[in-house]
């Protein structure tokens, strides 16, 4: 059963929106992908220009998650070339500059604070300091003075602070898989407010989703992986999305 059954597709053979003045986020270019006999994805093209809310949906199964892998650099695709922020992964970088990722569930240290993860994670990579990590923990509704362990938190706190996490570095793209699932109504509500303050600030945010109703409200553009392809949804635009 497809999971938007009623959606209007266009079938061509690269989704972008390319002019000449135009800045992308992302190009990936003739991406094929397969694990072992099965393939995956076939001939994906795909552009986004830059301060956006984009979303790809499908069924499980479909390719999703694999293909935001290959975008952040996870996994390389059989055939095919990625460009992020202008470098072209695997070439130019091993891994994407700029870029913040929410996929599958962060493995939080359950024994210590929230604040203290993030700590550690910046102290990896050296690019948030104190007041960075409080600033964006107090932006998603986290208090970074807060003692209690992770273990304690909840669905909706723990997927903050996976956005936290995603966000500290103030990166220019974000790249989030599924980052409403499992949460509550007003959690939802909270996540699509974050969401909505960033594309405000000129991020560029492409999402994966299961729900219709989440990719009207928030997205200027969307996509539906079938059949290892992918295709834009036409009926979802700018004129849909909350501002």
């Amino acid at each position: 059963m497809e999971l938007f059954p009623n959606a209007i597709l266009t079938e061509e053979n690269e989704t972008s929106f390319k002019n000449n003045n135009t800045r992308f986020a992302v190009e990936a270019t003739g991406i094929y992908k397969s694990f072992g006999s099965k393939k995956v994805l076939e001939n994906l093209n795909f552009s986004l220009p830059e301060g956006k809310i984009y979303a790809i949906c499908g069924n499980n199964g479909t390719g999703k998650s694999v293909f935001l892998r290959i975008l952040t650099g996870l996994i390389y695709p059989d055939q095919g070339q990625v460009v992020v922020n202008g470098q072209v992964l695997g070439k130019d970088v091993e891994f994407p500059v700029s870029v913040g990722s929410l996929i599958d569930h962060p493995g939080f240290l359950l024994a210590e604070s929230a604040y203290r993860n993030l700590e550690i994670l910046a102290m990896i990579s050296g690019k948030a300091d104190k007041k960075s990590i409080q600033d964006t923990m107090a932006f998603v509704g986290l208090d970074p003075y807060e003692k209690k362990p992770v273990r304690t938190y909840s669905v909706g706190m723990r997927q903050r602070l996976g956005l936290a996490q995603a966000i500290m570095e103030d990166p220019k793209l974000l790249i989030l898989d599924e980052p409403t699932a499992g949460l509550d109504f007003d959690a939802q509500k909270e996540i699509y407010s974050f969401l909505i303050q960033l594309r405000q600030q000129g991020k560029t945010i492409l999402i994966t989703s299961h729900s219709l109703a989440e990719v009207k409200l928030l997205c200027d553009k969307s996509f539906q992986i079938q059949n290892r392809k992918l295709e834009e949804m036409s009926d979802i635009d700018s004129t849909t999305a909350e501002r």
